[in-house]
């Protein structure tokens, strides 16, 4: 970064650019979305399941529920992808050009626990109080929230290496960016919509704040 440009958050500066061209043609919109990648996840995924596999039980953190484990152990179909619902995951997440994507059924099994687990890791797993993704945080401190999950949403390599496959939208609502934005660097408050808050209900089983 240029000596001149130093403390200016370029970040906010481009939305703000992108948004007063939008509204110039289009001033009645007052909600905006992006469909971003998520570059964090996978790898985050993958350190979760060797940690799961190395851990004693009394300490291990539970990543799959048993209607999950056997799904995955169904779908693998008696395979040499494992012997636990752990184990397949890693080995489905980790096989040669993504073959996982060519069947149906592991497609279908994988997106239950991964779309959950990414709800987790985008809202909860934190560096230095701020979201440890860093497509989140550069939204989040710029005012947005985050809106939806959708699986599959980029099946290029870049998007199945980075977070099998899943994008996120997040949502700018001009009417509430400066408040959004000011939460989130002062307490690492993470507003995000009802449909994507089901997904940390369903994992704590119990309501998200």
């Amino acid at each position: 970064m240029q000596p001149g440009l130093s403390g200016i958050n370029l970040g906010k500066f481009l939305i703000k650019r992108v948004v007063d061209v939008v509204k110039k043609d289009m001033p009645n919109i007052c909600v905006f979305a992006t469909l971003s990648p998520i570059p964090g996840y996978r790898q985050w995924m993958l350190s979760k399941l060797a940690s799961s596999e190395m851990t004693g039980s009394a300490f291990k953190e539970i990543l799959l529920r048993p209607e999950e484990e056997k799904a995955l152990m169904d779908a693998s179909g008696g395979s040499d992808l494992g012997s636990s619902g752990i184990e397949v995951m890693w080995n489905v997440l980790t096989s040669k050009n993504h073959e996982w994507t060519n069947s149906p059924n592991l497609v279908s099994a994988l997106r239950t626990p991964m779309m959950r687990l990414c709800a987790r890791y985008l809202m909860k797993e934190k560096k230095r109080g701020k979201a440890l993704d860093s497509v989140a945080n550069f939204h989040l401190q710029n005012g947005a929230m985050i809106g939806r999950l959708n699986w599959m949403a980029d099946r290029s390599q870049k998007g199945l290496t980075q977070s099998a496959g899943i994008m996120v939208n997040y949502i700018y609502r001009l009417d509430n960016i400066e408040d959004s934005a000011q939460a989130y660097q002062n307490e690492g408050h993470i507003e995000s919509s009802s449909d994507f808050r089901s997904y940390i209900e369903d994992d704590n089983g119990e309501k998200a704040d």
